[in-house]
């Protein structure tokens, strides 16, 4: 009788490991699917992604069914790790360096926001409201990075965030035209200008 019912009972972890591990396979895609859109663009193809992931092409269309649902998670992830900085401290040395570092990462970042419109070209509201939410979430993460680099010295502190934000999406954008453009260069020579003398 015993046996009977351990029989009937799953291990209460199962499902727990299942779900855990699912989430740990969606981390591990979207992290290459992100690597591999600042690489080769957002329509790279899946077999790269996967690749990159070291999981089958068929994980991939489980979890993400269209190319645009997968650059819209993609999208939503670097949106959550560009936002988690204003809660976590900078792996850098200097405020500047932080601030350096994360424009660096917003500059990937837009790779994936510049696709997402061409992926999304039959849902302009949704659209419009993923851009109205990535300004609302990552506008006061760069106030204060820039703040805090303006404290410290390292940069001049009449520097709008929001200026600087429509600055690096603009030396963003001659990514995908300009075969030898170095948007992270440009970007550089705009933080250099923001030293304070």
């Amino acid at each position: 009788m015993s046996s009977m019912s351990m029989d009937e009972t799953p291990p209460p972890s199962t499902g727990r490991r299942k779900r855990s591990d699912v989430r740990r396979n969606e981390q591990m895609l979207l992290d290459a699917a992100a690597a591999v859109f600042v690489r080769a663009g957002v329509d790279a193809p899946v077999r790269e992604i996967a690749a990159e992931a070291g999981l089958g092409m068929g994980t991939i269309y489980r979890h993400f069914p269209t190319r645009a649902d997968l650059v819209v998670a993609v999208f939503r992830h670097q949106l959550g790790a560009l936002a988690a900085a204003a809660d976590t401290p900078p792996a850098a040395d200097t405020p500047y360096e932080a601030l350096r570092l994360w424009v660096h990462q917003f500059a990937d970042f837009l790779v994936t926001k510049h696709g997402l419109a061409e992926a999304m070209r039959s849902d302009q509201a949704g659209f419009e409201s993923l851009h109205a939410e990535f300004v609302e979430r990552l506008l006061p993460v760069l106030e204060q990075l820039l703040t805090a680099s303006a404290a410290a010295g390292h940069t001049r502190a009449d520097v709008r965030a929001y200026d600087l934000m429509l600055a690096i999406g603009n030396l963003c954008i001659g990514v995908g035209t300009f075969p030898d453009y170095q948007a992270r260069h440009m970007i550089d020579l705009l933080l250099a200008g923001l030293a304070r003398r």
